[in-house]
């Protein structure tokens, strides 16, 4: 698996301030069909906050509700909420092809909520990406300010 992209992406998360990156692996409890993912909050005090989406995750494989994209055997997607404007704006009108490569997509199963999704990130849409990211970990923060939910 190409997992360059991957580890940028987690790498440039976990500089934002009061990030937290979750891992699953093997040991640590949670679910096997989490294992090898990534997901994206913002929680200063490093626990995960409750009632609350990640603001991003990156996926290595197909969840039971969720194969469109054909991820695994070394395909994997970034999902990133960016709101429902945004993402008309960022993807356009249809049709999309869920399992392209290095595109910035609707979710397949998201999108009507927001979500973009990007198979393999590359050449094409690795900056946007981590823009993206960035922006939507700027935007989780504000929305933990006004719930109070957490002091930044």
């Amino acid at each position: 698996m190409d997992t360059h992209s991957m580890d940028r992406i987690v790498a440039a998360v976990r500089r934002l301030d009061g990030s937290l990156v979750l891992q699953p692996e093997s040991g640590d409890g949670s679910p096997e069909l989490a294992w090898g993912d990534a997901f994206f909050y913002v929680a200063p005090d490093g626990r995960v906050p409750q009632n609350t989406q990640p603001y991003a995750t990156i996926v290595t494989k197909d969840y039971p509700e969720d194969t469109l994209s054909r991820l695994g055997g070394g395909r994997w997607r970034v999902n990133i909420h960016v709101g429902r404007d945004r993402l008309s704006a960022l993807v356009g009108e249809g049709p999309h092809d869920p399992a392209a490569v290095d595109v910035l997509l609707p979710h397949p199963v998201y999108g009507p909520y927001g979500w973009v999704a990007v198979v393999l990130p590359g050449e094409r849409t690795l900056r946007a990406v981590l823009d993206l990211v960035r922006e939507a970990h700027e935007d989780a923060r504000r929305r933990a300010e006004r719930r109070g939910a957490t002091r930044l």
